[in-house]
């Protein structure tokens, strides 16, 4: 037994190369496990630098733009969209979810209202005990929900407490993302410096999830903005009620697979029954929605990740349930591409321990 230890020791981190790799690894995964509320703005800049950087190669190599011009055009794009995001989308969004946690309570009377119609209207499809039941649960919770529908209310007022760090957020993150599409090789070299020589099995596997990642994170931004933009249309055709805080919600979700799209279609339904009932306006409403949901997964999805990251779907399932039990809302949201860094590192350490110790074996 310790013989079988010793040599699987011995083949995968009896390397230089390989304990050099776990370093890195170790170093890396403690700052972001124990740092990474102190360094959310670093992290949330170089993620958006590296999807601006893809665009930048592109009008260099391209176009045949300079670099130099070439930065500073998608960095004012960048900018633009910042202060469209800030002074359009985010208060449209606030103001309705301020709005929706002030109705909550008349929402759930409504909703309760609708499960008595139910078994009228759809004998077959839901039973009177049944939806006795869940509107019994519905006012035995009821005190609850309204709870926390103050609670959200409080949460979004007193965020108004937070904003001079919000706007420090929104000062260091331009900034900083400014300084990595300028001083990109300036960094790349300094940090190569600070690392040892042997490091081929490190290199090997970086450029590998640069180039997934950098597919994955550009062509998620591009699904985002999409999703949410044609989701909205689709809403405001119908006159659907919160429609830009459900676009936005929608796009969003492309971020969680499967479980994100699980997750926004409960208020889509919801918000859509005490609107409508379950009339024709509600069934061509959700129709929509359905079809913009299939067009995204089998059109959209293929078609902007058809060289990118392929993950099982129960490899992302797990990614998404381990990532998010360690970090909440930012595991969930970076769940794929730490997903994807831990393929690459599996998949290269093992190939490189084994071509390495095959010709020992052989000898």
């Amino acid at each position: 037994m310790f013989g079988f230890i010793k040599s699987w020791f011995d083949r995968y981190f009896g390397d230089a190369e390989a304990l050099i790799l776990l370093a890195v690894l170790l170093v890396s995964f403690g700052v972001v496990l124990f740092l990474h509320e102190i360094f959310a703005p670093v992290l949330v800049a170089l993620g958006i630098a590296y999807v601006l950087d893809g665009v930048i190669t592109v009008l260099n190599r391209v176009l045949k733009l300079p670099r130099t011009l070439s930065y500073l055009l998608v960095y004012l794009v960048f900018i633009l969209g910042v202060v469209a995001l800030v002074l359009c989308l985010l208060p449209v969004v606030s103001n309705q979810l301020i709005e929706l946690t002030h109705q909550l309570p008349m929402l759930l009377t409504q909703f309760q209202a609708l499960l008595i119609t139910l078994p009228k209207r759809f004998p077959g499809l839901f039973p009177v005990g049944m939806m006795n039941d869940i509107g019994t649960a519905i006012q035995l919770n009821a005190s609850k929900l309204v709870n926390l529908s103050g609670w959200m209310l409080s949460v979004s007022q007193s965020s108004l407490s937070g904003l001079v760090t919000g706007m420090v957020y929104i000062f260091l993150v331009p900034l900083l993302v400014f300084f990595f599409l300028k001083d990109k090789n300036k960094l790349l070299t300094w940090g190569s410096g600070l690392m040892p020589k042997e490091r081929g099995l490190t290199d090997q596997i970086f450029v590998e999830m640069k180039q997934q990642l950098g597919k994955y994170l550009r062509g998620k931004v591009f699904e985002m903005i999409i999703v949410g933009v044609v989701t909205y249309m689709g809403f405001m055709i119908f006159g659907l009620r919160y429609a830009p805080l459900l676009a936005f919600f929608v796009g969003v979700s492309v971020f969680i697979p499967y479980i994100g799209m699980v997750i926004v279609t409960i208020p889509v339904a919801a918000i859509g029954l005490l609107q409508w009932g379950a009339s024709p306006d509600f069934l061509y409403m959700f129709l929509v929605y359905l079809i913009i949901q299939a067009i995204d997964g089998n059109i959209l999805v293929p078609l902007l990740f058809s060289e990118a990251v392929d993950l099982h779907p129960v490899a992302i399932v797990i990614a998404i349930l381990f990532f998010g039990g360690i970090w909440g809302f930012w595991g969930l949201f970076f769940a794929i591409p730490l997903a994807t860094l831990v393929r690459a590192v599996v998949s290269g350490w093992y190939l490189h321990c084994n071509r390495n110790q095959f010709p020992r074996e052989q000898a």
